[in-house]
């Protein structure tokens, strides 16, 4: 036997499943033309903090950022030109990403700062007080 791993029947290759996690999985919603934004997200402090990789793009007027029913939706577009060797060259490309916000997040206080290509957005999320309440028994 060599010192590669067979592939089980039924499995799909590594490649395959790295895939999904950059693409987002099986059953995702992607419109042709729509390219995924690279994010990292993080729940601490009372706060959820998701951070964008875009690089090269103007952020006051190439990002919308929108919240419905619990959903963040990012949404980015870039329009480049880079020249090379006496070449001009045009890049475009509409990027878009959505997540569900924890419970209880206050989508409408959500900040945003970009800075160094990375888009940070911040999210209240207060702790849920659970109180204690008795309640009285009536006799029918």
């Amino acid at each position: 036997m060599s010192g590669m791993m067979e592939r089980l029947p039924g499995w799909p290759a590594l490649p395959d499943l790295f895939g999904w996690v950059e693409s987002g999985f099986p059953g995702g919603h992607l419109v042709p033309g729509m390219h995924g934004i690279r994010i990292e997200e993080h729940l601490a402090d009372e706060k959820y903090v998701l951070r964008a990789e875009l690089p090269g793009i103007d952020p006051s007027k190439d990002v919308e950022i929108t919240v419905t029913e619990s959903v963040l939706t990012l949404r980015a577009e870039r329009g480049e030109e880079a020249t090379q060797n006496h070449r001009t060259e045009f890049r475009y490309g509409v990027f878009a990403r959505s997540v569900r916000l924890p419970a209880g997040a206050k989508g409408d206080e959500a900040t945003a700062e970009y800075k160094d290509g990375v888009l940070t957005i911040t999210v209240p999320v207060p702790e849920a007080k659970a109180g204690t309440r008795s309640i009285p028994v009536r006799h029918g």
